[in-house]
């Protein structure tokens, strides 16, 4: 194993701890301030990616399609919680888990009637295609290393509004007392519309990022939206700091364990079966680290009101 691969992987697992974050960070700050658990945002995540697709196909720019993907997301998420998710505030978290299920069997029909059944394919820009050469002269995919910085420019402009901004501050009370800040004057029904939509914005930038990376298809969100859900109950329900720790721990327990385990292994065992038992092992990981935090840290790494 020679020290670039190590540190290309490392990167790697960062460059997932952050995608992860960007889903997460929504999630988590829309369970926070509205106490919505919301099944359907690895739909935003996929219709993120098919928007940024087409429109990219169609007027040949990545940077529209990504533009368009982020339009489309936040509008979508505004329509949904304005049409549906508003009458959820009040039912059990039972009812949220049906309703946003459904919603997701709609959107995956609706881009399915759409976009077709095969996937679509985006590349990245001309301008991010090829490798840079990093420190030490590790050469690495200018791509992925855009995601990683966009991904950690996010997370600070996203702590900078939720700490800084009236509109973070008025998102930080609805998550200790919403009854309390709609009888002071705000207008509660458009804060959450805000945040739904600034969540759905988060998952559909991701989707778009990732779609270069891999396939855009029907479905494409819901194995992210599993790893997010593993990431905000470690990081603790309602901290976007949690989700960002969270996020890059993930990402990087799961990347470096699928790429360290086979290798371990093969010292004891045959290379094909420590290949499988590695892989089988390391699909496991985030979940038993999962089952450790919680086990010392019932409400995450970072309780929201901590």
């Amino acid at each position: 194993m020679s020290t670039a691969l190590f540190l290309e992987q490392l990167l790697n697992g960062l460059q997932l701890g952050v995608t992860l974050f960007l889903m997460a960070a929504g999630l988590t700050l829309i369970f926070g301030v509205m106490g919505l658990i919301n099944l359907a945002h690895g739909s935003l995540f996929m219709v993120g990616g098919f928007v940024c697709a087409a429109v990219a196909a169609a007027t040949g720019s990545f940077w529209i399609g990504l533009a368009a993907s982020l339009v489309a997301a936040a509008a979508l998420g505004a329509i949904v919680e304005i049409v549906v998710i508003r009458r959820l505030y009040d039912r059990d978290h039972l009812d949220q888990v049906l309703a946003t299920f459904a919603l997701v069997l709609m959107f995956s029909e609706g881009v399915r009637f759409l976009f077709g059944s095969f996937p679509l394919y985006l590349d990245p820009p001309a301008i991010l295609a090829g490798p840079v050469t990093l420190p030490g002269g590790l050469p690495y995919p200018a791509y992925r290393l855009a995601i990683i910085v966009a991904g950690v420019l996010i997370a600070i402009g996203l702590g900078l509004l939720i700490s800084r901004t009236r509109l973070g501050m008025q998102i930080r009370a609805g998550e200790a007392d919403r009854e309390m800040i709609a009888a002071l004057g705000v207008d509660i029904r458009f804060l959450y519309t805000v945040v739904f939509a600034l969540g759905a914005a988060l998952a559909g930038f991701a989707g778009a990022m990732i779609g270069a990376l891999q396939s855009v298809q029907v479905g494409m969100g819901e194995p992210v939206l599993i790893l997010a859900f593993v990431v905000i109950v470690i990081g603790g329900i309602g901290s976007i700091r949690g989700a960002l720790v969270a996020s890059l721990i993930v990402g990087l327990v799961d990347t470096m364990g699928r790429f360290l385990l086979p290798t371990l292994l093969s010292g004891v065992m045959e290379a094909s079966a420590a290949r499988g038992i590695g892989s089988a092992i390391a699909s496991m990981l985030i979940y038993l680290l999962m089952a450790v935090v919680l086990v010392f840290k019932p409400k995450g790494l970072f309780p929201a009101n901590a």
